[in-house]
């Protein structure tokens, strides 16, 4: 493959947990949050416009939806959104959620328009307290997964038949077996296990040739893997320690944009690393596959 170029800020947001990059292939237009900031943002990469919306709670994150504007997994569910009006409309509660225990964090649609997405507990328990939820395009919900400490990055093969995921705690990726025309999954192992010393594994996205990008949290970089040997590829540094998020963009999907944040480093840290909370983007050398919306 191609050398990758080196990365450089697309916005100094100071963002204080960016998450959630994601590319909308319809309007050409990149969205992304800030969890602990409330805000949903929409970047136009031929103005440099960075439309802000606060949709009042902690935003675990964002999906376009094909009929119109972006779905949201917001602290208390699943949420339609606006991002011209601002206007937010909850859904009813998923099943099994208690947001006094937990908030929900990242997620992605699945090949077939599914909004999947997962949470991580606000509390201590005995045990993991997360979910991982899926919103079928009727509205029903199910609980697809429990006993999760850190729901976080998930995509699918391009051949529709595997979904990987990661529970950050767990420093791995599972795959499991997925059936592209019900949801289910099945057959949990693990394909790539993260060394310790190389950060912690936070949101994930897949190349065009089937390659798995993870954005490596207090790792300083964002990392590419073979899901199928479990070898790691390439290793692209940046210049803020917690990477977040990984989404390709751009009309040829081939400019990789990351996420980054701030929350929870001392003065020391950053004034070590000042671009702390934002946005990035890499010319990675392969190209990405367009992000699926929500179909409901």
């Amino acid at each position: 493959m191609a050398t990758a170029g080196d990365p450089q800020l697309v916005l100094d947001a100071r963002a204080q947990l960016g998450e959630g990059a994601i590319w909308n292939d319809a309007r050409q237009r990149l969205h992304w949050i800030d969890i602990n900031g409330w805000r949903v943002f929409t970047y136009d990469p031929a103005t440099g416009e960075n439309h802000p919306g606060n949709v009042g709670q902690t935003v675990g994150t964002v999906v376009p939806r094909a009929g119109g504007g972006l779905m949201l997994a917001l602290h208390e569910g699943f949420a339609r959104f606006d991002p011209d009006t601002g206007r937010v409309t909850l859904l009813p509660r998923p099943p099994e959620h208690d947001p006094a225990l937990v908030r929900f964090n990242d997620g992605k649609c699945d090949p077939a328009g599914r909004f999947w997405a997962g949470t991580m507990a606000l509390v201590k328990g005995p045990k993991p307290l997360g979910r991982l939820h899926r919103l079928d395009a009727d509205g029903t919900m199910h609980v697809m997964l429990r006993d999760v400490g850190t729901s976080n990055g998930i995509a699918w093969s391009l051949d529709r038949r595997t979904m990987y995921y990661i529970d950050t705690p767990l420093l791995r990726v599972d795959a499991f077996d997925y059936d592209d025309a019900t949801g289910a999954i099945g057959n949990r192992r693990t394909v790539i296990t993260i060394p310790p010393d190389i950060g912690r594994p936070d949101g994930s996205t897949l190349d065009a040739e089937g390659m798995l990008w993870i954005a490596m949290y207090n790792g300083w970089s964002v990392t590419r893997w073979n899901p199928l040997t479990g070898e790691r590829l390439q290793t692209i540094r940046l210049p803020v320690a917690r990477v977040t998020s990984c989404a390709f963009g751009g009309p040829d999907l081939d400019t990789l944009y990351l996420t980054s944040a701030r929350t929870g480093l001392t003065d020391e840290q950053l004034a070590a690393q000042p671009l702390a909370g934002g946005l990035f983007q890499v010319k990675p050398g392969v190209r990405g596959v367009r992000a699926p919306a929500y179909q409901g």
